[in-house]
């Protein structure tokens, strides 16, 4: 029974390793526009990845509950969370902002001209989300409440803009198509990872704690955005997870 959870944080690692294969293995061809050759990605291998990436948090989630459940914790399950959420939601979202930033590189005139060291700053989300985990597993002020947004909160964030893409919603992928924005929200995560900053947790106390608040609203607003904004509702639901973390701080931060 104690081997239990870790299968489940093994799925969530083989989510993330299949990701990974989904993003090397999109299809690269050359297309000829106004007698200019470009390189053009298949982005359909994406799309899948961000799909693997939701279904390791699936995993993320039930792995810690069943330990709870079980009562099988371990300092060894902690660990191997870990290592599952370093490659899930840091190195796999690391290589979505990379193909990301190499097409919207696609858009400027001189991109054959371009340095794929343009491209490096990606990495850093990876670098981050290492930092981040093993500073969890050695701070025990993170016992009741996160210091940090959680790497997979991340993952998830960024495994929906192949997804909004895909759909551009409010004509957000236009956005998505701009080198510098790109680079804006690759600072805004890696600092937000790193940064001593009060986090709540979305564990559920008592029925009758007012800690629960923030929770319900972001939970209640998060679904009445999904038929308005679609996959932009997963942007939507991290920034208001980080307002209202920095508004209604936890009481033991």
């Amino acid at each position: 029974m104690k081997q239990i959870p870790n299968i489940l944080t093994l799925g969530n690692l083989c989510c993330g390793a299949l990701a990974i294969i989904f993003i090397l293995n999109a299809p690269q061809y050359i297309a000829t526009f106004n007698n200019n050759e470009y390189s053009i990605i298949n982005p359909e291998p994406v799309y899948w990845a961000s799909a693997l990436v939701v279904l390791a948090g699936v995993f993320d989630f039930f792995d810690g509950l069943a330990a709870r459940l079980l009562r099988v914790q371990s300092p060894m399950g902690k660990e191997l969370d870990s290592l599952a959420d370093v490659v899930s939601f840091g190195l796999v979202p690391g290589m979505m902002l990379y193909r990301l930033l190499r097409s919207a590189y696609m858009e400027l005139p001189d991109v054959f001209d371009v340095s794929n060291i343009n491209l490096l700053p990606a990495l850093l989300v990876p670098c981050c989300s290492a930092y981040r985990l093993a500073k969890f597993n050695i701070d025990t002020r993170q016992s009741e409440h996160f210091m940090g947004v959680p790497t997979p909160a991340v993952g998830l964030l960024v495994a929906s803009f192949p997804l909004i893409m895909l759909y551009n919603p409010f004509n957000l992928a236009h956005f998505l198509q701009n080198i510098w924005i790109l680079y804006g929200i690759i600072a805004v995560l890696c600092y937000l990872m790193v940064a001593d900053i009060p986090m709540m947790s979305l564990k559920f106390k008592g029925l009758k704690d007012k800690g629960n608040i923030p929770r319900l609203v972001l939970i209640v607003l998060t679904a009445a955005a999904i038929p308005l904004l679609g996959f932009a509702s997963v942007p939507f639901a991290f920034v208001l997870y980080v307002v209202l973390s920095l508004v209604v701080k936890p009481r033991s931060a």
